[in-house]
């Protein structure tokens, strides 16, 4: 199978959510790209594990790095797409239309159509976003393939309803665990109830108050909240060990280890163990580069809630932004779906910035 790269982005987009790649099994869509992208002559195609490299060598003063990724989360009978109509607007319904396989197709007609963009891109599409990071296909190409990571400036395709959002809050995991003392739930008074012990946990948690954090003009919110409560050891025995996972997201000002001294500074007194964390990415709006961008695509800086891939860019020293057709609330959402209109309007946006004389 060859993608018709002359077609729409419209239906670029259907196609490609047409064929399914739920995480870990891309390697149908990542051939389909690679044999649809070989034949053009202005692209150096590299191939790595399921994530597929295409990049213009024109000897530009600047590079840029345009990624998406090209896994879904499961499917949940949203296959195939079809069109859809919310009020008058139409709509593209079915997995993968929002996360991400709008921003995908934009990009890989673009990646197509685009013979001498006014920066040397190297376009990325990588798989196994959607699970552990040690599965990344992003991840895995700059550990094997740093070289492909020199750029002065990186576009993730994320949803962000076409406009740009800047950066991105880091992510934390962390266990709070309370002991007690097992005994028989008919003299209960013999044992000390484990779950009983977390209610001031629960307590401080749902009296926390979220703060707005302004990053490089940008207000991150962040929160703090229990996400899961493991314990009990039969029906009729008191348990002797209660767990709380706790997961904060935190604004990109802040470090991993600030994040860490915070949770366990709200949670003091309490046995806590980070057990994940992610750094997260700051805005990457004020090199001139991104500036140009945010002009020629007309969007009005946001920031961004939800950890992503820019994370990663970022780190590399970086300057990231998302910027993709899609609203985030319907990312994994059963009835996902996208305005057409974005999926174009990203794609314009994108073309005159890419062209812009």
């Amino acid at each position: 199978m060859l993608l018709d790269l002359t077609a729409s982005s419209v239906d670029l987009t259907r196609a490609i959510c047409d064929v399914p790649s739920v995480s870990g099994d891309e390697a149908t869509l990542a051939d389909v790209i690679e044999a649809s992208m070989a034949p053009l002559a202005h692209l150096e195609v590299i191939r790595h594990g399921n994530t597929i490299v295409a990049r213009t060598n024109l000897g530009r003063a600047q590079r840029v790095v345009i990624a998406g990724h090209i896994d879904t989360v499961p499917i949940n009978d949203n296959m195939p797409t079809r069109d859809i109509m919310v009020g008058d607007e139409p709509y593209l319904w079915g997995r993968g239309t929002v996360d991400m396989k709008g921003g995908v197709a934009v990009q890989l007609k673009l990646a197509a159509e685009l013979t001498a963009p006014v920066v040397d891109i190297t376009w990325m599409w990588y798989d196994n976003e959607e699970v552990a990071a040690s599965l990344n296909g992003l991840n895995l190409l700059a550990a094997d393939r740093p070289d492909l990571f020199a750029a002065d400036f990186a576009i993730l395709g994320e949803p962000s309803n076409g406009q740009v959002e800047g950066g991105c809050n880091g992510t934390l995991r962390a266990i709070v665990r309370t002991h007690g003392v097992r005994a028989h739930s008919a003299r209960a008074w013999i044992g000390e109830n484990a779950i009983h012990r977390v209610a001031p946990i629960l307590s401080r948690l749902s009296e926390y108050r979220a703060k707005e954090v302004t990053v490089e003009g940008l207000a991150y919110r962040e929160s703090l909240s229990a996400v899961r409560i493991v314990g009990g050891v039969a029906g009729n025995v008191i348990p002797d060990l209660c767990e709380v996972e706790i997961n904060y997201r935190f604004a990109p000002s802040k470090s991993a280890a600030d994040a860490a001294a915070h949770v366990r500074g709200v949670l003091e007194g309490f046995e806590v163990e980070i057990t994940d964390s992610a750094e997260g990415a700051r805005p990457g709006l004020d090199a001139p580069i991104a500036q140009q961008f945010v002009a020629a695509v007309g969007a009005e800086p946001r920031p961004k809630y939800g950890w992503t891939d820019v994370a990663r860019f970022s780190a590399l020293g970086i300057p990231a932004v998302n910027y993709g057709p899609g609203d985030p609330h319907l990312a994994h959402h059963d009835e996902e779906r996208v305005p057409l209109a974005q999926i174009d309007a990203v794609e314009h946006g994108l073309r005159a910035w890419l062209t812009a004389p």
